[in-house]
């Protein structure tokens, strides 16, 4: 029997090396990349992080969070129809063609679908469909209640990402406040892709245990697969440091993703309770990001002039400001003893001495501290530091 299994699990991985969104997740992290650059060029005339970095960024948090909800999957047998991931997938290219990366959180896809397939129950019945017709044809209940556990299992770990991956390497830019000042703004874009074990119905795979699958379709034999579910996040931040921020929403998707699955686990034996779990998903995801938006512009800029000194927007990895261990958000007040309010005097004041600079610093907990290096020729022309002061900046307004 053990053979048996290890058998069509393997069998079941092959599955992900043909399905479209593996290949389509790629192309969607080179493109999302590719624009980031081309903005960072465009507001300091360098690119921050190379274009690769959300590719880099796709697989292994999504393999690792794929590997912790297999073990769930495959421990209680989830059982997904065909036709749902089927329509899963489409509609994950869809939302993925518009480059919305919040779109691609399971709160839309896995919703969207799940209605869907509501639909397609009530009225599709009649429905030649010209790809996978077999699937369609199986379809025979109105609401299945492992839809709205995998739900909350993707979310739960979309959570996780977000306050765990999404807060690396978010990227900085500029933009136009109400008051006609050039204001500094984070934006953070990630795709991950999450290959998952599930079960299908069909197959001749016998039960390891008499209670399994906990979560099955009448009885039926079943077949593992692995499939690729895409996650996606989105979120710019002006008025407070973007870790926090977007720490915050993670924070938020993972208590979302915990109160879906325990409802959705009640769906198991009273079905309503599967479309009231779904959304709650779908309605509390679209209430964290309005929510935490209007939040966010409430508040004061916070990457905006200050008075005390020149305040650091950005500091460029692999450069003498990083080893010098300044972060974003700190306020540089004096360079080798002389008062400084803008990037101009900031690179004039370093200037007066070419051999070793040495600044004072206001850091993000208000108390002030003291770096210094040795500077080489050239070098302090390309400290590695990101300003607003003297930018220009064609854009939207913002509050």
């Amino acid at each position: 029997m053990t053979e048996e299994w290890l058998i069509e699990c393997l069998r079941g991985i092959g599955i992900l090396f043909i399905h479209p969104l593996l290949y389509v997740s790629i192309i969607i992290a080179l493109a999302i990349g590719v624009i980031r650059v081309q903005r960072e060029r465009r507001d300091f005339n360098i690119s921050i992080y190379r274009k690769s970095t959300e590719l880099r960024q796709l697989l292994p948090q999504g393999i690792l969070w794929g590997l912790i909800l297999s073990l769930f999957t495959l421990g209680t047998g989830l059982v997904i129809p065909p036709a749902v991931l089927v329509i899963i997938g489409a509609v994950s290219i869809l939302l993925a063609l518009t480059l919305k990366m919040r779109f691609l959180s399971p709160a839309y896809s896995v919703s969207i679908s799940f209605f869907l397939l509501v639909i397609l129950y009530t009225y599709g019945g009649e429905i030649e469909w010209p790809f996978f017709g077999e699937y369609f044809r199986d379809i025979d209940t109105p609401v299945y209640p492992t839809v709205a556990i995998l739900l909350g299992l993707l979310l739960f770990a979309e959570g996780f990402l977000i306050a765990r991956n999404a807060i690396k390497k978010p990227s900085p830019g500029l933009v136009i406040s109400k008051r006609g000042q050039t204001v500094g703004r984070y934006s953070s874009r990630r795709i991950w892709m999450l290959p998952l074990f599930v079960f299908i119905p069909g197959g001749d795979l016998p039960a390891p245990f008499d209670w399994f699958p906990v979560f099955s379709l009448d009885g039926q034999s079943i077949t593992p697969i692995v499939i690729p579910f895409l996650i996606g996040f989105s979120q710019k931040v002006q008025g407070m440091l973007p870790e926090t921020a977007i720490k915050a929403s993670g924070r938020q998707v993972i208590l979302l993703g915990t109160v879906v699955l325990a409802v959705a686990i009640g769906g198991y034996w009273y079905p309503y309770m599967s479309i009231i779990s779904v959304a709650v998903g779908l309605i509390g995801r679209e209430c964290i990001y309005y929510l935490r938006k209007r939040s966010d512009r409430n508040l004061p800029i916070y990457f905006s002039r200050s008075k005390l000194g020149v305040r650091i927007l950005g500091v460029i990895p692999d450069t003498p400001a990083q080893k010098m261990g300044l972060e974003l958000g700190e306020i540089v007040t004096k360079i080798n003893g002389i008062h400084v309010t803008d990037e101009r005097e900031f690179y004039k004041a370093l200037q007066k001495n070419r051999a070793h600079c040495k600044l004072e610093v206001v850091g993000n907990n208000q108390q002030i501290r003291y770096v210094q290096r040795a500077l080489f020729e050239g070098e302090h022309h390309e400290l590695g530091l990101l300003f607003t002061e003297n930018q220009t900046k064609e854009t939207d307004q913002v509050g």
